[in-house]
């Protein structure tokens, strides 16, 4: 958006709204099982904005409301270019509590990998390698942060991950993100709900928002043979093993996601995916996948990229890398490779 002086020397208007009153021009951006996000124009400070807040048949619930009153938080005190900024966290009389953020432009990252797979050539120039591993490094930067602030993500996948037009790489959706030290929402009435790819955490505050829906499935599921009673919290594809048995986690929960997340950005194919969720648990529990470089050999990718991924994505926790720093250690190495090969 180009700034004029029609746009910044505007009068205060008077007398002067608060709260979702100051907002103007709401226009739906997304919509799912929980929640909806609109753009607005804050008339205080003259931008664009997204709100997000609950469907009305949620609103006066006290799970849904602590869910997203959570994620607000945990999205706003995380300061960091990898995040987006929360401006705002209000409750309004007839719409319940709400946020709003900065509207970021760009693109989803599953949405460039799925024109990859198509065979797009002009996104395949646009993303060769080397930058499609960078965007994945960019992303564990976010995440070394977080986890210093104690806060584990526990939902990275390329559907969260936005990249800008300008090269700025997001990590979105902190709301299945556990924080140390706080009381667990994860069970019972304050468990993760199933929330559809065209809900805010997917299409987030973009100003190319592309609300086609996407192949992975996110639901909350629950596994009677593992955990009794009990909500699982993540994506299917990218948990890890103890996400799946329901066990205490901690950063390299994380590290196994990014893991999975590495092989499809190098890939363009997914390593655990079954014919059912069943199958993908017991393939992410159980069986190691087909390296990434005799995967997809149309892609060029290094040998020295099968030993990072196999080491993200090992199945017990102590054989991973132990923290992101480790990981992002190993990809500029990495893309000191690819870059050098993509040279020649």
């Amino acid at each position: 958006m180009i700034l004029s002086l029609s746009s910044t020397d505007i009068q205060l208007p008077s007398p002067r709204p608060h709260g979702l009153a100051k907002y103007r021009d709401l226009t739906e951006m997304a919509r799912g099982g929980n929640g909806v996000l609109y753009a607005a124009y804050d008339q205080i400070v003259g931008r664009t904005v997204v709100l997000k807040m609950l469907l009305p048949e949620h609103r006066l619930d006290r799970g849904f409301r602590r869910r997203l009153l959570r994620e607000a938080r945990v999205t706003a005190q995380l300061e960091h270019p990898g995040t987006v900024p929360v401006h705002e966290i209000g409750e309004d009389e007839e719409y319940g509590i709400y946020y709003a953020m900065k509207r970021i432009s760009g693109e989803n990252f599953f949405s460039v990998l799925r024109q990859l797979g198509k065979g797009d050539e002009k996104v395949a120039a646009a993303f060769p390698l080397h930058r499609r591993i960078e965007i994945v490094r960019d992303t564990c930067q976010t995440l070394v942060f977080a986890h210093a602030a104690g806060v584990i993500h526990r939902d990275v996948k390329p559907e969260n991950i936005w990249v800008g037009n300008f090269g700025e790489v997001t990590l979105l959706d902190w709301g299945s993100a556990k924080v140390w030290g706080a009381p667990t929402l994860d069970d019972g009435r304050y468990a993760v709900t199933p929330t559809p790819h065209n809900e805010s955490s997917h299409a987030p505050p973009s100003e190319s928002a592309s609300m086609s829906k996407v192949k992975h499935e996110e639901h909350t599921y629950e596994l009677p043979t593992l955990t009794p009673a009990n909500l699982l919290i993540g994506t299917p594809t990218y948990m890890s093993p103890e996400q799946i048995a329901n066990r205490d986690i901690d950063e390299r929960s994380d590290v196994f996601s990014v893991g999975v997340c590495l092989y499809e950005a190098m890939a363009v194919a997914e390593p655990f995916r079954g014919k059912d969720r069943n199958e993908t648990f017991e393939n992410i529990c159980m069986r190691q996948p087909t390296p990434p470089s005799e995967r997809s050999p149309n892609q060029h990718i290094p040998k020295e990229a099968d030993r990072i991924v196999f080491k993200a994505i090992a199945k017990q926790t102590a054989s991973r890398y132990q923290t992101m720093r480790e990981l992002i250690a190993d990809l500029d190495e990495l893309l000191l490779i690819v870059r050098q090969e993509e040279t020649e």
